[in-house]
């Protein structure tokens, strides 16, 4: 009787396995934190989504991390850039930075619109959100060069790189270019807030620093074969 009890209790249980951050067993479900997948009425979800609705009321689910949220203002780029920016822990100055640097470049963008003539004004973004995702996207490299050793000597292979790789060198290029720009009456968040600017219009150091990138690349072009020996 105590072994059939302690069998029912198995699933249940969380334990560590030999994957050493996993500490939920496969029995547990994912945790669902989309708002819209709560309001469907069960009318409109298919045979799986059924199924799976049913799982969750009988099943213990995982619990979410601190990095999920179901929040609307939720923007995993923005948490991405400002965790880059962070130093030393210090995630509250990073985020104010952050929060000063869209503040600027709104209000700079609400200037311009109301400066601007009629016929123009339809043609500039004042959305800060949408200039910041529009000029990562412009500083965001197509390939880079990796260092390979052949015959006793080291070549730049040009390689293409992995969205997550594109991402990361976009941020920290535009991190490091207003961190170098070492300008002691202006603070970081109008340094960037500017760099963001002329990102969003394909202009600025780091777009010109990913089409150095792109030439270098094409000038070793005939070394790229040495990616599969």
């Amino acid at each position: 009787m105590s072994a059939s009890f302690s069998g029912l209790l198995k699933p249940w249980t969380p334990r560590v396995f030999l994957v050493r951050w996993s500490r939920y067993n496969p029995y547990y479900l994912e945790p669902e934190v989309r708002k819209e997948a709560y309001s469907i009425p069960e009318t409109e979800l298919s045979a799986e989504e059924k199924e799976q609705r049913e799982l969750k009321a009988l099943r213990p689910i995982k619990a979410a991390t601190s990095s999920i949220t179901s929040s609307l203002f939720d923007d995993p780029d923005i948490s991405k850039f400002i965790n880059m920016m962070m130093k030393h822990g210090n995630k509250i100055l990073a985020r104010e930075i952050m929060t000063e640097t869209l503040e600027d470049i709104k209000r700079k963008q609400v200037e311009k619109y109301h400066k601007a003539p009629t016929g123009k004004k339809e043609n500039i973004e004042c959305n800060p959100n949408t200039i910041f995702h529009r000029a990562l996207e412009n500083c965001k490299p197509v390939v880079g060069l990796a260092s390979v050793k052949k015959g006793g000597r080291f070549y730049q292979v040009p390689i293409p790189l992995s969205d997550n790789r594109r991402r990361f060198l976009a941020m920290k290029w535009l991190i490091t270019e207003c961190r170098e720009n070492k300008h002691r009456r202006t603070h970081m968040y109008e340094k960037l807030s500017q760099e963001l600017l002329a990102a969003s219009i394909d202009e600025g150091n780091v777009v010109k620093k990913k089409y150095e990138l792109h030439k270098m690349a094409e000038s070793n072009r005939a070394y790229a074969h040495y990616r599969w020996w």
